[in-house]
Protein backbone atom coordinates (compact mmCIF):
# COMPACT_ATOMS: atom_id res chain seq x y z
CA UNK A 1 0.00 0.00 0.00
CA UNK A 2 3.17 2.33 1.22
CA UNK A 3 4.48 2.00 -2.06
CA UNK A 4 1.77 2.14 -4.38
CA UNK A 5 0.51 5.24 -2.66
CA UNK A 6 4.16 7.14 -2.62
CA UNK A 7 4.00 6.67 -6.68
CA UNK A 8 0.67 9.43 -6.46
CA UNK A 9 1.92 11.76 -4.19
CA UNK A 10 1.32 14.35 -7.29
CA UNK A 11 -2.17 12.77 -7.76
CA UNK A 12 -3.17 13.02 -3.85
CA UNK A 13 -2.16 16.68 -4.13
CA UNK A 14 -3.75 17.72 -7.37
CA UNK A 15 -7.02 15.98 -5.45
CA UNK A 16 -6.73 18.13 -1.97
CA UNK A 17 -6.30 21.41 -4.50
CA UNK A 18 -9.44 20.67 -6.41
CA UNK A 19 -11.19 20.02 -2.73
CA UNK A 20 -9.84 23.18 -1.60
CA UNK A 21 -10.68 24.81 -5.21
CA UNK A 22 -14.78 24.04 -4.13
CA UNK A 23 -14.84 26.24 -1.40
CA UNK A 24 -17.10 25.49 1.03
CA UNK A 25 -18.60 27.74 3.83
CA UNK A 26 -20.84 25.86 6.42
CA UNK A 27 -23.70 28.32 5.69
CA UNK A 28 -23.68 28.59 1.88
CA UNK A 29 -25.20 25.82 1.17
CA UNK A 30 -25.34 26.29 -3.06
CA UNK A 31 -21.18 26.33 -2.23
CA UNK A 32 -21.02 23.11 -0.05
CA UNK A 33 -22.88 21.22 -2.31
CA UNK A 34 -20.91 22.07 -4.92
CA UNK A 35 -17.86 20.54 -2.76
CA UNK A 36 -20.00 17.77 -2.12
CA UNK A 37 -20.85 16.98 -5.76
CA UNK A 38 -16.60 17.59 -6.22
CA UNK A 39 -16.33 14.97 -3.58
CA UNK A 40 -18.60 12.35 -5.02
CA UNK A 41 -16.81 12.62 -8.21
CA UNK A 42 -13.26 12.27 -6.98
CA UNK A 43 -14.49 8.84 -5.08
CA UNK A 44 -16.27 7.44 -7.87
CA UNK A 45 -13.37 8.76 -10.61
CA UNK A 46 -10.78 6.71 -7.83
CA UNK A 47 -12.83 4.19 -6.32
CA UNK A 48 -15.92 3.40 -7.97
CA UNK A 49 -18.25 1.77 -4.97
CA UNK A 50 -21.47 3.02 -4.39
CA UNK A 51 -22.56 6.63 -3.74
CA UNK A 52 -25.94 7.49 -2.15
CA UNK A 53 -26.67 11.58 -2.37
CA UNK A 54 -28.41 12.34 1.14
CA UNK A 55 -30.49 15.49 0.64
CA UNK A 56 -30.23 18.48 3.55
CA UNK A 57 -33.20 20.94 3.72
CA UNK A 58 -30.84 24.23 4.97
CA UNK A 59 -27.15 22.90 5.13
CA UNK A 60 -24.98 20.48 2.33
CA UNK A 61 -25.99 17.41 1.06
CA UNK A 62 -23.92 14.68 2.42
CA UNK A 63 -23.06 11.56 1.01
CA UNK A 64 -22.88 7.38 2.03
CA UNK A 65 -19.97 6.03 0.17
CA UNK A 66 -19.21 2.32 0.12
CA UNK A 67 -16.45 0.25 -1.32
CA UNK A 68 -17.02 -4.26 -0.87
CA UNK A 69 -19.62 -6.00 0.95
CA UNK A 70 -20.84 -7.51 4.07
CA UNK A 71 -22.82 -7.79 6.77
CA UNK A 72 -20.26 -5.73 9.09
CA UNK A 73 -18.54 -2.41 8.35
CA UNK A 74 -15.86 0.04 9.30
CA UNK A 75 -17.21 3.52 9.16
CA UNK A 76 -15.18 6.56 7.95
CA UNK A 77 -16.11 10.29 8.28
CA UNK A 78 -15.22 13.26 7.69
CA UNK A 79 -16.95 16.96 6.71
CA UNK A 80 -16.13 18.96 3.70
CA UNK A 81 -17.64 21.98 5.23
CA UNK A 82 -14.99 24.58 5.98
CA UNK A 83 -14.96 28.23 8.34
CA UNK A 84 -14.01 30.26 5.19
CA UNK A 85 -16.11 32.61 3.78
CA UNK A 86 -16.30 32.81 0.05
CA UNK A 87 -13.34 35.00 -1.20
CA UNK A 88 -11.02 33.16 1.45
CA UNK A 89 -9.16 31.20 -1.18
CA UNK A 90 -5.98 31.09 -1.64
CA UNK A 91 -3.43 28.42 -2.61
CA UNK A 92 0.29 28.70 -2.22
CA UNK A 93 2.97 25.67 -1.98
CA UNK A 94 6.32 26.03 -0.36
CA UNK A 95 9.34 23.88 0.73
CA UNK A 96 6.94 20.89 0.05
CA UNK A 97 3.96 22.51 2.38
CA UNK A 98 0.47 23.46 1.04
CA UNK A 99 -1.33 26.60 2.24
CA UNK A 100 -4.92 27.44 2.04
CA UNK A 101 -8.39 27.61 3.61
CA UNK A 102 -9.52 23.77 4.48
CA UNK A 103 -6.16 22.04 3.71
CA UNK A 104 -5.45 20.62 7.47
CA UNK A 105 -9.41 20.87 8.74
CA UNK A 106 -10.16 19.21 6.73
CA UNK A 107 -9.83 18.54 3.28
CA UNK A 108 -6.36 16.57 3.38
CA UNK A 109 -8.12 14.58 5.64
CA UNK A 110 -11.22 13.76 3.20
CA UNK A 111 -8.01 13.39 0.29
CA UNK A 112 -6.26 10.89 2.54
CA UNK A 113 -9.53 8.36 2.94
CA UNK A 114 -10.65 8.72 -0.71
CA UNK A 115 -6.90 7.38 -1.65
CA UNK A 116 -7.21 4.93 1.08
CA UNK A 117 -9.77 3.53 -0.22
CA UNK A 118 -8.60 4.09 -3.96
CA UNK A 119 -5.47 1.72 -2.88
CA UNK A 120 -7.66 -1.00 -1.80
CA UNK A 121 -10.00 -1.00 -4.96
CA UNK A 122 -6.91 -0.29 -7.12
CA UNK A 123 -5.09 -3.95 -5.69
CA UNK A 124 -8.51 -5.61 -5.91
CA UNK A 125 -8.44 -6.26 -1.42
CA UNK A 126 -11.89 -7.57 -0.22
CA UNK A 127 -12.86 -9.07 2.90
CA UNK A 128 -15.86 -9.95 4.56
CA UNK A 129 -16.79 -6.28 5.70
CA UNK A 130 -17.56 -2.77 3.79
CA UNK A 131 -15.99 -0.19 4.29
CA UNK A 132 -18.64 2.98 4.63
CA UNK A 133 -17.17 6.58 4.05
CA UNK A 134 -19.84 8.82 5.09
CA UNK A 135 -19.27 12.47 3.93
CA UNK A 136 -20.85 15.67 6.01
CA UNK A 137 -21.65 18.75 5.53
CA UNK A 138 -22.39 20.82 8.43
CA UNK A 139 -19.90 19.84 11.06
CA UNK A 140 -18.02 23.19 11.66
CA UNK A 141 -21.63 24.64 12.63
CA UNK A 142 -22.57 21.89 14.83
CA UNK A 143 -23.71 19.19 12.94
CA UNK A 144 -27.28 19.31 13.90
CA UNK A 145 -28.61 18.02 10.54
CA UNK A 146 -25.92 15.31 10.38
CA UNK A 147 -25.88 14.19 13.86
CA UNK A 148 -28.39 11.53 13.72
CA UNK A 149 -27.21 9.71 10.11
CA UNK A 150 -23.65 9.95 11.89
CA UNK A 151 -24.57 8.05 15.03
CA UNK A 152 -27.13 5.66 12.77
CA UNK A 153 -24.11 4.44 10.67
CA UNK A 154 -21.84 4.49 13.77
CA UNK A 155 -24.41 1.69 15.39
CA UNK A 156 -24.10 -0.33 12.33
CA UNK A 157 -20.18 -0.41 12.55
CA UNK A 158 -17.89 -2.23 13.95
CA UNK A 159 -15.48 0.92 15.02
CA UNK A 160 -14.77 4.75 13.31
CA UNK A 161 -11.94 6.41 11.79
CA UNK A 162 -12.02 10.06 11.56
CA UNK A 163 -9.33 11.42 9.26
CA UNK A 164 -9.52 15.07 10.98
CA UNK A 165 -6.97 17.10 11.92
CA UNK A 166 -3.86 15.90 12.98
CA UNK A 167 -2.19 16.65 16.69
CA UNK A 168 0.71 19.40 15.17
CA UNK A 169 3.90 19.62 14.80
CA UNK A 170 4.47 15.53 14.27
CA UNK A 171 0.50 14.29 13.24
CA UNK A 172 -0.57 12.33 16.77
CA UNK A 173 -3.11 10.59 16.44
CA UNK A 174 -6.41 11.64 18.55
CA UNK A 175 -7.38 8.82 21.35
CA UNK A 176 -9.48 11.69 22.81
CA UNK A 177 -11.11 14.88 22.63
CA UNK A 178 -12.79 16.85 25.52
CA UNK A 179 -16.72 17.55 25.25
CA UNK A 180 -18.26 20.89 24.40
CA UNK A 181 -20.57 22.85 25.29
CA UNK A 182 -22.75 25.96 24.70
CA UNK A 183 -24.53 28.48 26.82
CA UNK A 184 -26.23 31.47 26.47
CA UNK A 185 -27.06 33.39 29.76
CA UNK A 186 -29.30 36.60 29.68
CA UNK A 187 -29.75 39.08 32.31
CA UNK A 188 -33.17 41.03 32.84
CA UNK A 189 -32.61 44.15 34.96
CA UNK A 190 -34.88 47.17 35.69
CA UNK A 191 -33.65 50.73 33.40
CA UNK A 192 -33.41 53.63 35.52
CA UNK A 193 -31.49 56.81 35.34
CA UNK A 194 -28.00 56.36 36.57
CA UNK A 195 -27.94 59.55 38.10
CA UNK A 196 -31.15 60.93 39.73
CA UNK A 197 -31.10 58.10 42.06
CA UNK A 198 -28.69 55.22 41.93
CA UNK A 199 -30.35 53.28 44.51
CA UNK A 200 -33.21 52.90 41.81
CA UNK A 201 -33.26 50.09 39.38
CA UNK A 202 -31.00 46.84 38.62
CA UNK A 203 -28.35 47.07 36.55
CA UNK A 204 -28.57 43.85 34.31
CA UNK A 205 -24.55 44.28 32.98
CA UNK A 206 -23.34 44.74 36.72
CA UNK A 207 -25.35 41.02 37.14
CA UNK A 208 -23.61 40.01 34.25
CA UNK A 209 -20.18 40.56 35.37
CA UNK A 210 -20.83 39.15 38.91
CA UNK A 211 -22.04 36.28 36.90
CA UNK A 212 -19.18 35.52 35.18
CA UNK A 213 -16.70 36.14 37.88
CA UNK A 214 -18.53 33.25 39.09
CA UNK A 215 -18.23 31.47 36.31
CA UNK A 216 -14.12 31.62 36.45
CA UNK A 217 -14.53 29.76 39.64
CA UNK A 218 -15.59 26.84 37.31
CA UNK A 219 -12.42 26.25 35.44
CA UNK A 220 -10.20 23.33 36.65
CA UNK A 221 -7.14 23.53 34.15
CA UNK A 222 -5.45 20.44 36.18
CA UNK A 223 -8.23 18.49 35.69
CA UNK A 224 -9.45 19.18 31.92
CA UNK A 225 -12.33 22.02 32.78
CA UNK A 226 -12.21 24.91 31.21
CA UNK A 227 -15.03 27.29 30.82
CA UNK A 228 -14.50 30.68 28.86
CA UNK A 229 -17.04 33.78 28.34
CA UNK A 230 -16.26 34.61 24.75
CA UNK A 231 -19.32 37.10 23.75
CA UNK A 232 -21.14 39.86 25.58
CA UNK A 233 -23.78 41.94 24.97
CA UNK A 234 -25.81 44.90 26.96
CA UNK A 235 -27.19 47.83 27.80
CA UNK A 236 -28.60 51.22 25.37
CA UNK A 237 -26.82 53.85 26.94
CA UNK A 238 -24.60 54.89 29.52
CA UNK A 239 -26.33 57.09 31.65
CA UNK A 240 -29.18 54.33 32.12
CA UNK A 241 -28.70 51.16 34.50
CA UNK A 242 -29.25 48.59 31.77
CA UNK A 243 -32.31 46.56 31.54
CA UNK A 244 -30.47 43.69 29.16
CA UNK A 245 -27.35 41.89 29.04
CA UNK A 246 -26.26 38.94 27.51
CA UNK A 247 -23.16 36.33 27.47
CA UNK A 248 -21.80 33.23 25.21
CA UNK A 249 -20.08 30.55 27.11
CA UNK A 250 -18.19 28.01 26.27
CA UNK A 251 -17.38 24.58 28.20
CA UNK A 252 -14.91 22.01 27.67
CA UNK A 253 -14.77 18.54 29.89
CA UNK A 254 -12.92 15.40 30.05
CA UNK A 255 -15.29 13.01 31.11
CA UNK A 256 -18.46 13.20 30.95
CA UNK A 257 -19.77 13.32 34.42
CA UNK A 258 -17.80 16.24 34.72
CA UNK A 259 -19.77 17.63 31.71
CA UNK A 260 -23.15 17.04 33.40
CA UNK A 261 -21.94 18.37 36.68
CA UNK A 262 -20.39 21.69 35.03
CA UNK A 263 -23.62 21.79 33.14
CA UNK A 264 -25.70 22.00 36.05
CA UNK A 265 -23.61 24.44 37.64
CA UNK A 266 -24.07 26.82 34.70
CA UNK A 267 -27.30 26.19 33.95
CA UNK A 268 -28.83 27.49 37.86
CA UNK A 269 -27.40 30.71 38.20
CA UNK A 270 -28.60 32.70 41.57
CA UNK A 271 -28.87 36.37 40.93
CA UNK A 272 -26.73 38.55 43.28
CA UNK A 273 -28.47 42.28 42.65
CA UNK A 274 -32.16 42.33 43.81
CA UNK A 275 -34.27 42.82 40.30
CA UNK A 276 -32.50 40.79 38.22
CA UNK A 277 -33.39 38.13 37.07
CA UNK A 278 -31.56 35.14 34.77
CA UNK A 279 -32.06 32.59 31.88
CA UNK A 280 -29.58 30.01 31.01
CA UNK A 281 -30.24 28.59 27.23
CA UNK A 282 -27.86 25.81 25.71
CA UNK A 283 -26.34 22.52 27.49
CA UNK A 284 -24.10 20.25 26.08
CA UNK A 285 -23.43 19.69 22.24
CA UNK A 286 -20.71 16.18 22.12
CA UNK A 287 -19.78 14.51 24.91
CA UNK A 288 -16.28 13.60 24.74
CA UNK A 289 -14.24 11.02 23.18
CA UNK A 290 -12.90 9.74 25.98
CA UNK A 291 -9.85 7.21 26.25
CA UNK A 292 -10.67 3.86 26.30
CA UNK A 293 -9.12 0.15 26.33
CA UNK A 294 -10.87 -0.42 22.60
CA UNK A 295 -10.07 3.28 21.60
CA UNK A 296 -6.54 2.64 22.36
CA UNK A 297 -6.37 -0.86 20.79
CA UNK A 298 -7.05 0.83 17.44
CA UNK A 299 -4.40 3.31 18.11
CA UNK A 300 -1.83 0.05 18.52
CA UNK A 301 -2.82 -1.59 15.51
CA UNK A 302 -1.88 2.10 13.63
CA UNK A 303 0.94 2.39 15.44
CA UNK A 304 2.43 -0.73 14.47
CA UNK A 305 1.58 -0.22 10.76
CA UNK A 306 3.36 3.42 10.98
CA UNK A 307 6.62 1.05 12.30
CA UNK A 308 6.42 -1.07 9.70
CA UNK A 309 6.50 1.67 7.07
CA UNK A 310 9.39 3.19 8.76
CA UNK A 311 8.48 6.04 11.07
CA UNK A 312 6.47 6.32 14.78
CA UNK A 313 2.89 7.97 15.36
CA UNK A 314 2.32 8.74 18.76
CA UNK A 315 -1.23 9.38 20.34
CA UNK A 316 -2.78 12.66 22.35
CA UNK A 317 -5.59 14.62 23.58
CA UNK A 318 -7.69 17.29 21.48
CA UNK A 319 -9.13 19.98 23.61
CA UNK A 320 -11.62 20.52 20.35
CA UNK A 321 -14.48 18.27 19.17
CA UNK A 322 -15.54 16.53 16.26
CA UNK A 323 -18.45 13.87 14.68
CA UNK A 324 -16.01 11.40 16.62
CA UNK A 325 -17.31 12.72 19.95
CA UNK A 326 -20.66 11.47 19.15
CA UNK A 327 -19.57 8.12 18.08
CA UNK A 328 -17.40 7.47 20.70
CA UNK A 329 -19.96 8.52 22.99
CA UNK A 330 -22.29 5.55 21.33
CA UNK A 331 -19.94 3.11 22.97
CA UNK A 332 -18.30 2.42 19.14
CA UNK A 333 -14.43 2.27 19.43
CA UNK A 334 -13.32 5.19 17.57
CA UNK A 335 -9.74 6.92 16.70
CA UNK A 336 -9.34 10.46 15.48
CA UNK A 337 -6.92 12.82 13.97
CA UNK A 338 -5.71 10.38 11.04
CA UNK A 339 -5.44 13.50 8.67
CA UNK A 340 -2.08 14.18 7.34
CA UNK A 341 0.66 16.38 9.28
CA UNK A 342 -0.02 19.68 8.85
CA UNK A 343 -1.27 23.00 11.21
CA UNK A 344 -2.89 25.87 10.99
CA UNK A 345 -6.55 24.97 11.81
CA UNK A 346 -9.02 27.73 11.32
CA UNK A 347 -6.24 29.92 10.94
CA UNK A 348 -4.22 32.20 8.54
CA UNK A 349 -1.61 29.77 8.46
CA UNK A 350 -3.50 26.34 7.48
CA UNK A 351 -1.38 23.57 5.53
CA UNK A 352 -0.64 20.41 4.95
CA UNK A 353 2.74 18.84 4.55
CA UNK A 354 2.30 17.01 1.03
CA UNK A 355 4.95 14.36 1.19
CA UNK A 356 3.18 13.13 3.96
CA UNK A 357 -0.15 12.55 2.36
CA UNK A 358 0.50 9.41 0.96
CA UNK A 359 1.84 7.74 3.97
CA UNK A 360 -1.10 8.51 6.09
CA UNK A 361 -3.49 6.97 3.52
CA UNK A 362 -0.83 4.15 3.28
CA UNK A 363 -1.49 3.88 7.27
CA UNK A 364 -5.53 4.35 6.87
CA UNK A 365 -5.54 1.70 3.69
CA UNK A 366 -3.74 -0.70 5.87
CA UNK A 367 -5.50 -0.96 8.88
CA UNK A 368 -8.62 -1.07 5.97
CA UNK A 369 -7.19 -4.08 4.78
CA UNK A 370 -6.03 -6.14 8.08
CA UNK A 371 -9.93 -5.70 9.54
CA UNK A 372 -11.72 -6.02 6.83
CA UNK A 373 -10.69 -9.81 6.72
CA UNK A 374 -11.72 -10.36 10.10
Amino acid sequence: MLSYLLARETEMEQTLITLMQAESPSTDKSLVDQCGQVLQAEFTRLVGGSVTRISQTHTGDCYRCTYGEGDEQILIIGHFDTVWDQGALSIEKRDGILYGPGAFDMKGGLTVALYAIHALAANHVTGNRKVVFLATSDEEIGSHASRELIEAEAKKSVCVLVPESSIPPNGDIKTARKGIADFTITVKGIPSHAGHDPRAGANAIEELALQIADLRQLTDIDAGISVNVGLISGGTRVNVKAEHAQAGVDLRFMTKEQGEAVAHKIMNRTPYIAGTTITVTGGINRYPLERTAQGVDLFVQLQSIAHAHGYEVNEGLSGGGSDGNFTAALGIPTVDGLGPVGDGAHARNEHVVVANLPYRAALLADFLRTNIHR
